[in-house]
């Protein structure tokens, strides 16, 4: 399932590698609850680790996320895990981001000169 939600950078942290092919950073979202905020912390994993890089404390973003959740067995004791993975932050202000151009979905059946395409349907 895909979720998303609005709110401001809270805080930012350190990029973590756990091994060669694992790595993972985490940040903090404030969101408004009724009267009191809301701190809810996101992770996110190896290549999304960079989604972060143009972003920084106090800047209002969506945060588009999965909920992963997993079961930890320790002294015969189920302790269960759940992860808010993060899978793309967009600004919520009209701030320049790099978008990729849209391209128009006639282009590549062009007009003829009497108006017509050049579709033989």
């Amino acid at each position: 399932m895909n979720f998303e939600i609005k709110g401001v950078i809270h805080h930012i942290g350190k990029e973590k590698q756990y091994s060669p092919k694992f790595k993972k950073s985490d940040f903090v979202l404030e969101t408004e609850d009724g009267n009191y905020s809301q701190f809810v912390k996101f992770q996110l994993t190896n290549d999304r680790c960079d989604l972060l890089d143009k972003y920084k404390v106090g800047q209002e973003v969506t945060v588009h996320f999965n909920i992963q959740g997993k079961p930890y067995e320790k002294n015969n004791e189920t302790i269960y895990f759940t992860n808010l993975n993060c899978w793309r932050i967009s600004s919520v202000k009209n701030e320049p981001q790099p978008q990729e151009q849209e391209k128009d979905p006639n282009e590549d059946y062009p007009m003829n000169e009497n108006g017509n395409d050049n579709l033989p349907f």
